[in-house]
């Protein structure tokens, strides 16, 4: 069977939204062809969670974690639609992998969205500096690749999920979303390391 590639994944996650790894499957099983493959994961259910997206999650929990005998710690807040799904010990499970993932990959923010735009303008300024010499479209396809890689350090989402690194987050995520068959949110979360920041300038007390 021909090896399907990268792009034609990535044109099928972008149609249908659905896991990563899900698409590959997907156009393995159909040797190729991108409709019959959009109708395996319809079948499936495992299309269309962009419709899921749009619907309110309110539910959830806040889920901590503690690593390294008390070393890294973990507090995170994920969201679905119901109470229901909240309780399901599937949902469980995987809240307690995403805080698993965060105290071993340390993420900054869940989302490229959440990134300083100065930071990233900054780190272009130095990838130009790296390539210097180069023509200019070739420059900037290079600085794109390069930033992408840096959201893939910084961005929970975007991580490779620790447990299966050919997932992302954001595919474990996608996946979850199709089993349970409701919206979830990974909205926020906070990890503290023992002695980090220690020696810098603190912010004031609040009352």
């Amino acid at each position: 069977m021909a090896e399907v590639s990268s792009a034609l994944v990535k044109q099928l996650r972008e149609k249908t939204n659905a896991g990563m790894m899900d698409c590959k499957r997907a156009l393995d099983e159909a040797a190729g062809d991108l409709g019959k493959a959009e109708e395996i994961l319809r079948k499936k259910g495992m299309a269309d969670n962009s419709k899921k997206a749009g619907r309110a999650a309110k539910e959830g929990v806040v889920a901590s974690y503690i690593h390294l005998q008390g070393k890294v710690g973990v507090l995170v807040e994920i969201n679905c639609e119901t109470d229901f799904v909240a309780k399901n010990e599937t949902f469980r499970e995987f809240v307690k992998d995403i805080t698993l993932h965060i105290a071993a990959s340390n993420p900054t923010c869940v989302s490229r969205e959440q990134v300083d735009p100065t930071l990233i303008e900054k780190e272009r300024d130095i990838y130009r500096a790296q390539v210097q010499g180069k023509p200019a479209n070739i420059i900037e396809k290079i600085v794109d690749g390069k930033v992408d890689k840096f959201y893939s350090t910084i961005c929970l989402l975007e991580q490779a999920f620790i447990k299966n690194p050919d997932l992302t987050v954001k595919d474990y995520l996608n996946s979850m979303i199709s089993q349970l068959g409701e919206n979830m949110v990974i909205r926020r979360f906070v990890r503290y390391q023992v002695g980090e920041n220690i020696g810098e300038p603190q912010p004031a007390a609040t009352e």
